[in-house]
C-alpha cells in the first residue's frame, strides 16, 4: 500500500473477483434462458425476460440486504456477487438497444419502440414490485419470529 491509504472496497481484488464469479454465472444463466425461449415474430422475447426477471430480483436483493443486513459486512458482497455480478451478468439491456436497432433498421419501427418501451417500463415495475414482494415477506416474517419468541 502506498501512504495515500487503503483501496476503496470495490477496487479490491476480493471484490472484482465476486463481480466477475457473479457475472459469469448471471451471463450463463442468461444464455440458457435465450437458449430456451424462441424469438416471436422477430421480437426476441428472452431478452425481455432475463431483463424483467434481472430487475425483480435485484429489487428483492436490494431491499433484502438493506433490512436484514443493514451493518452486516456480508451486505456488500453480497451485492456484489449477487447484484452486480450475478444479476449485471444476466441483465442485458446492450442487447436490447441492439435489437431495438435491428427492428427499426428492418422497417418495423412501431415494434422496436413498443419492445424498448416495454421492456424498460416493465423492468421498472419489477423492479418496484421486487422491492414490494421482499418488504413484505420482511414484515411478514419478522412478525412470525415474534410470535415464536414469546
Amino acid at each position: 500500500m502506498t501512504g495515500r491509504g487503503a483501496r476503496p472496497g470495490y477496487l479490491r481484488w476480493s471484490s472484482i473477483g465476486l463481480v466477475v464469479l457473479g457475472g459469469a454465472f448471471g451471463a450463463a444463466a442468461r444464455e440458457g434462458v435465450v437458449l430456451a425461449i424462441p424469438d416471436l415474430h422477430e421480437v426476441p422475447v428472452a431478452i425481455l425476460v432475463v431483463n424483467v426477471v434481472g430487475a425483480f430480483v435485484l429489487g428483492c436483493l436490494t431491499e433484502v440486504v438493506l433490512r436484514r443486513l443493514p451493518d452486516d459486512p456480508r451486505g456488500p458482497r453480497l451485492r456484489l456477487l449477487l447484484g452486480t455480478g450475478f444479476c449485471g451478468g444476466f441483465t442485458t439491456y446492450s442487447t436490447l438497444a441492439t435489437d431495438v436497432a435491428l427492428l427499426l433498421d428492418s422497417s418495423r419501427a412501431g415494434l422496436g419502440v413498443a419492445y424498448a418501451l416495454t421492456t424498460v417500463l416493465v423492468g421498472a415495475g419489477a423492479t418496484l414490485a421486487g422491492i414490494v414482494v421482499a418488504a413484505r415477506y420482511d414484515a411478514r416474517s419478522r412478525r412470525v419470529d415474534r410470535r415464536t419468541v414469546r
